[in-house]
């Protein structure tokens, strides 16, 4: 059985859900997204991701769910976190980078959304996280998510999160968008997800936008990101120091020429 859990979600740019639980009630989340919590709710580290649908298999089904998190690049354990209590109780999980807190109710989209790997943050229990191959070679070598993408499985609410800010698109039946391949945050299981090269060398050489397109074809909804936290770690990593901890001089004519007058 699925929980139905209330919550809030808090901030612009720096987001964190508030979930309210009921007594009993029970949240899964991934290892280390917890901000705070009331003095009630207690944690339990669980393997795999506790549904149903793992534990119908037992021990093995269990295992299943366990190494379906590693092949996705998560923890082998994931927390539960139960009120305890008699009353009403409040836990809260942050988002890892800026960026937004999606709630996605399985249940307006045929109890299943397809994801980007790390894109999952929370969920109520009874949901089941697994992984969904793409079925093309190509999509999974030039697809930016590779050949594996995350997928929830429920009939309850999941939160997801993205970089920057996120826009949700309905395609209608054949109709088709591209976007740059580490855009793409989550679809329904409808849309048909593809890779597209960009076309011509020039292009391909010097247009600054990648050898290759996602092409998304609907029918169905889209959520897409307009900052994946692989390009905002790229920027970082560009613009921090790297001789020795000295700071880069952004916007400054002289560059490097002017730390040579530094003591």
């Amino acid at each position: 059985m699925v929980h139905e859990i209330d919550y809030e979600i808090h901030g612009n740019e720096m987001q964190f859900v508030e979930i309210e639980l009921d007594p009993r009630e029970t949240v899964v989340a991934e290892s280390g997204a917890m901000m705070m919590m009331d003095n009630n709710i207690t944690m339990d580290a669980i393997f795999g991701d506790g549904s149903e649908k793992s534990k119908g298999g037992g021990f093995f089904g269990i295992l299943g769910s366990a190494a379906k998190r590693v092949i996705t690049g998560e923890s082998l354990f994931m927390t539960a976190f139960t009120n305890t209590g008699m009353l009403k109780q409040k836990v809260a999980f942050a988002a890892p980078y800026p960026g937004k807190i999606l709630p996605m109710d399985l249940r307006n989209y045929r109890g299943k959304l397809i994801c980007q790997k790390d894109a999952f943050l929370c969920c109520a229990k009874g949901i089941s996280i697994g992984i969904e191959f793409t079925k093309k070679l190509g999509t999974g070598f030039f697809g930016g998510e590779g050949f594996i993408l995350q997928k929830l499985e429920g009939e309850g609410l999941a939160f997801i999160h993205a970089g920057g800010t996120i826009i949700k698109k309905t395609l209608m039946q054949g109709e088709t968008i591209k976007i740059d391949t580490g855009c793409l945050v989550a679809m329904t299981e409808s849309i048909k997800y593809d890779i597209q090269f960009v076309g011509g060398i020039k292009n391909a050489v010097f247009g600054g936008e990648g050898l290759f397109f996602a092409t998304l074809t609907g029918p169905g909804e889209v959520w897409i990101q307009s900052l994946p936290f692989s390009k905002l770690a790229s920027r970082i990593y560009a613009s921090a120091p790297q001789n020795m901890g000295r700071s880069v001089d952004e916007g400054s004519i002289l560059g490097n020429i002017g730390n040579i007058f530094e003591k």
